[in-house]
């Protein structure tokens, strides 16, 4: 059984992007797990002054679930053109473990508008050594949709097929390292 850990790059309530991972967590293969990261606000600012002994609880768990995933699946609004802090100062907290080196990474997108979001996550990750695999693609567009919007447009047969397409290629890409 592959174990992913999907992470949510958005706080709010009714976000896009938590929506979009949730379906895909409830879509998923029958040959893998996906848990969605539900600590993101409870993540103190990283401060590498408190590493090691003094690292928090949530960072420890975080860094705890990142290890112990065989892939993470991450899915981020854009804040002004980049990455949101909350998920940043996330990806902040792995910098310095090994959690991240090797570890097969997929972007999905609640939106065909966030390009500069995309492409500096992609950055961001590749920097920190996750193995990011660009062929497993999915976008489902959500943007501005409410809750019982996302629901329908996440319930269609033919986005719960690319769901599973979707996490079926990175399986086979977890596998194939």
């Amino acid at each position: 059984m592959i174990e992913i850990l999907a992470i949510s790059g958005s706080l709010r309530a009714a976000s896009t992007n938590s929506a979009l991972l949730a379906a895909l967590a409830a879509n998923a293969p029958s040959d893998c797990r996906v848990a969605v990261y539900d600590g993101l606000g409870l993540l103190p600012i990283f401060n590498p002054d408190d590493e090691g002994e003094r690292t928090p609880r949530e960072a420890a768990r975080l860094i705890g679930a990142v290890t112990s995933a065989d892939g993470i699946i991450v899915s981020s609004p854009e804040y002004a053109h980049g990455v949101p802090g909350g998920m940043k100062n996330a990806l902040d907290w792995l910098v310095s473990r090994d959690a991240a080196v090797g570890k097969p990474a997929m972007l999905v997108h609640a939106s065909a508008r966030s390009l500069y979001a995309r492409a500096a996550l992609a950055e961001i990750m590749r920097t920190m050594s996750f193995a990011l695999c660009e062929d497993a693609v999915l976008e489902i567009a959500l943007l501005g949709k409410k809750p019982p919007e996302m629901e329908t447009i996440l319930g269609e047969d033919a986005n719960r097929q690319a769901m599973r397409d979707a996490v079926q290629g990175f399986v086979g890409f977890i596998r194939g390292r």
